[in-house]
């Protein structure tokens, strides 16, 4: 990492699921060790773009889920207490992709274990595993909290 903290910067996924909260949780507590500023990115595709069945829908309409859904994954972790060092940025595309070209000149990748996929058991999704496979910088993928058991 650099050693002048001003230009230190660490983008984290987030697409509202646990593991990207508790991604997003650990990125923001390790901006504020770091002095780094935190991008929170959350990405967004239309069925359409990626040949999912069933009918298409108003690009507006995703658009506004999709803000929706961010915000509302923002606020789940920082309540209405979010962190002046966090930034939000909504960007349209393959979540991979979008990672990968995010973590150029970044100081650190974070994403969650998992996401929002169907392979639940899996250790890695898809995104992550990608994304630790080709990102140019360092990756920490970090894993949800278990839920206890009474």
């Amino acid at each position: 990492m650099d050693s002048g903290s001003e230009n230190l910067r660490v983008v984290v996924g987030v697409d509202g699921s646990g593991p990207s909260q508790e991604a997003l949780r650990w990125a923001a507590r390790h901006a504020r060790l770091t002095g780094a500023v935190v991008e929170a990115v959350c990405v967004w595709e239309t069925p359409s773009e990626v040949g999912w069945a069933g009918p298409a829908t108003e690009a507006g309409f995703d658009l506004e889920d999709a803000r929706r859904r961010f915000s509302d994954g923002i606020e789940a972790v920082f309540g209405d207490a979010r962190p002046a060092v966090v930034h939000e940025i909504l960007v349209r595309g393959d979540p991979s992709e979008v990672l990968v070209k995010a973590s150029e000149g970044a100081d650190l990748l974070v994403v969650g274990n998992r996401g929002r996929g169907a392979f639940a058991r899996a250790v890695l999704g898809s995104v992550s595993q990608r994304c630790a496979q080709h990102a140019v910088c360092p990756v920490v993928v970090v894993k949800a909290k278990a839920a206890r058991r009474s």
